[in-house]
């Protein structure tokens, strides 16, 4: 099943429960489809939610609205029945916002070209954690729910760990020439691996941040990564194919699926996992079954190893055991930690 878009996407999600999916474009426009299983997606909502390229979209309150981030700087809320907006912060980053990433069921955090991170309170309906951590462009986020804590990558070839119980940057890796663009948690939470624009995957070692301590090739350039299990992942790159890829023991399984040559922008799953949603720089949505897809895999000859160099130790996890409590821009100098501030807020009572 696929849609032409008629923009270039620049991000892809799925509603948590119902057979929804959004994508953000280049235009700004925020387009909403509803799919199943035996027909072609149909287009259920087109909103100009932003004067600039609608870079991050994500669901919030059970999917009953939307959040966009744009390069115009501003975060929009909008209902998902009738695309009416709730409330529009247009000044909430300083500078392009450029990821989103849902964090507890009333957190989110978004990243800017100049290397900050916010985090949003959506009751009390203020950014309640900024965090200076990078000098360049934020290029992905993943939230660690168990430690209350956001992994961030950044243009600026480097990988950080900010604690939020603490409000303050845990950790930073090393600069890496590799320069990291997208981020997953793996074998459990002992591994955090992150796919390249040079098209290597690095791995870390939980709370052994300071450098990847495996480095395998195999891909093309720019690397996104979707996390399938603790053991594999499905990696999108710029010759536009889709793979299945092993962590430890480290290996390129099998493509799976391709957009014509053209760089993958952005994979995710539909909330129960039948599917598999891609978007391309050749302005196409696909949706794959995923089932389909990995057990035409099995058909295919043998995979092969990837020059694994790390052994799947039995590091644990940094974790506080208390329970817990979810063309980019141009260099600057990073603070290296955190400040509590007050924002004005973009959420209606939702």
């Amino acid at each position: 099943m696929e849609v032409n878009l008629g923009k270039i996407p620049f991000d892809l999600v799925f509603h948590p429960s119902s057979p929804i999916l959004a994508t953000g474009l280049i235009n700004g426009d925020l387009h909403l489809y509803r799919y199943a299983a035996d027909s072609q997606p149909q287009r259920i909502l087109e909103i100009h939610a932003h004067d600039e390229s609608c870079r991050a979209a994500r669901f919030i309150d059970s999917g009953r609205v939307i959040l966009t981030a744009s390069a115009d700087c501003s975060i929009l809320a909008s209902d998902v029945e009738t695309g009416n907006s709730i409330i529009h912060l247009e000044d909430a980053h300083e500078d392009p916002v450029n990821r989103l990433v849902n964090m507890t069921e009333n957190t989110v955090a978004t990243g800017d070209d100049e290397g900050c991170i916010k985090v949003w309170d959506t009751r009390e309906r203020t950014c309640c954690n900024t965090f200076d951590a990078h000098e360049d462009y934020i290029s992905d986020m993943t939230f660690v729910s168990t430690s209350m804590q956001v992994l961030a990558t950044s243009g600026d070839g480097t990988l950080s760990v900010c604690d939020l119980r603490k409000n303050k940057v845990k950790a930073q890796s090393e600069f890496s020439e590799d320069e990291p663009l997208s981020i997953v948690t793996m074998k459990n939470g002992r591994k955090v691996v992150c796919g390249t624009q040079t098209g290597a995957i690095l791995l870390y070692s939980w709370g052994y941040f300071k450098d990847c301590n495996d480095r395998f090739l195999g891909h093309p350039m720019s690397v996104t990564v979707l996390k399938l299990d603790e053991d594999t992942l499905i990696s999108g790159a710029d010759d536009g194919v889709i793979r299945l890829v092993g962590i430890l023991p480290n290996r390129i399984i099998q493509p799976i699926a391709e957009h014509s040559e053209c760089p993958v922008e952005g994979l995710a799953f539909s909330h129960d996992k039948k599917f598999l949603g891609s978007i391309s720089h050749d302005q196409m949505l696909k949706l794959w079954d995923l089932q389909e897809l990995l057990n035409s895999q099995q058909n295919l000859p043998n995979d092969h190893d990837v020059g694994a160099t790390d052994s799947d130790d039995d590091n644990e996890m940094d974790v506080d055991i208390k329970p817990p409590k979810s063309s980019k821009g141009s260099k600057r100098k990073s603070k290296s930690g955190a400040s509590t501030a007050p924002g004005a807020g973009f959420f209606a009572d939702l």
